[in-house]
């Protein structure tokens, strides 16, 4: 498996399994809303990308950077290192154990795929 296929399916998964806890864990609706635009958004770059045969992969490594920094940015807010009065969006089943895991495994899933997607300039070997 190459890892631009590897990429895409961890941004598949990151997509279902956010749209998921999206849907079945968020008590704000807005919050809800605004988290399943910017799925649907990300999905219809990913199948862009797919269809595309790998061009434009900066696009949805783009759209992995920022669901990183969104779910480092909630695993900071529940580990108590700042306060950005979101705790309702991080919070995933009310309960904070949980929210921990989930936010860790959904930034470490997200870091991965830019790292698998992005471009990379092919190295020139010296001999």
């Amino acid at each position: 498996m190459d890892k631009t296929r590897l990429g895409t399916g961890l941004v598949v998964g990151v997509l279902v399994v956010q749209t998921v806890a999206s849907l079945l864990w968020n008590p704000d609706s807005t919050l809800t809303g605004i988290a399943l635009a910017f799925n649907a958004v990300a999905a219809v770059s990913t199948f862009l990308f797919v269809r595309r045969g790998g061009r434009a992969a900066w696009v949805v490594g783009g759209w992995c950077a920022g669901f990183f920094g969104w779910h480092v940015l909630g695993l900071g807010e529940l580990a108590g290192w700042w306060t950005t009065g979101l705790d309702a969006a991080f919070l995933v089943g009310g309960g904070y154990q949980g929210s921990v895991v989930y936010q860790a495994v959904m930034a470490t899933a997200a870091g991965f795929a830019v790292h698998l997607l992005l471009p990379r300039q092919r190295q020139v070997s010296e001999t």
